[in-house]
């Protein structure tokens, strides 16, 4: 699909795009117009969210990996490893196996994958999971696993690459 007119926005949306435009998700989230100021403004909160980086991206990859979003996996790969998540964690994103994983990233990747097949997790998921995370961070878990459920499927549905792209990092 085609990338939306940037400049037949109005002048407040072109300016966002414009600051935006570099990265193909963001520059097709303006055929939204409506929508894409709160998905950038959640996309960026995710990022200043408490989890610890290197666990927020083995979910997100985990995601990836299950909704076949080769441009998240692409991207998240690079930034996951600029925030900490070793090879380990990037490996079992991909294959779902926790073999070499520390228990946090063991019971992040563990929680994600219930997510993602029960839409909930159980007292006992809580219960696991609040063993190291506090209960904010845990709220952010389930929100960012949501949010990249949304994503992959945008991603997916409009057939965004990173052909032409200038990724920011």
């Amino acid at each position: 699909m085609d990338y939306p007119d940037l400049t037949a926005l109005p002048a407040e949306l072109q300016k966002l795009a414009a600051e935006r435009s570099a990265v193909n998700i963001y520059r097709m989230a303006f055929h939204s117009p409506a929508l894409a100021p709160a998905f950038l403004e959640l996309a960026d909160a995710i990022f200043q969210s408490a989890l610890p980086h290197p666990l927020r991206e083995l979910a997100i990859l985990r995601v990836g990996h299950s909704y076949q979003a080769p441009y998240e996996i692409h991207h998240h790969e690079n930034i996951g490893r600029l925030l900490g998540l070793d090879e380990a964690g990037i490996a079992a994103a991909k294959s779902g196996s926790a073999e070499y994983l520390t228990a946090e990233q063991a019971t992040v990747l563990s929680l994600t994958d219930r997510l993602l097949a029960q839409h909930t997790l159980t007292e006992a998921d809580r219960a696991e999971a609040l063993g190291f995370l506090t209960a904010g961070q845990l709220s952010d878990l389930v929100l960012t696993v949501g949010f990249y459920q949304l994503v992959c499927n945008f991603l997916n549905t409009f057939d965004v690459t990173t052909e032409g792209e200038k990724a920011p990092y």
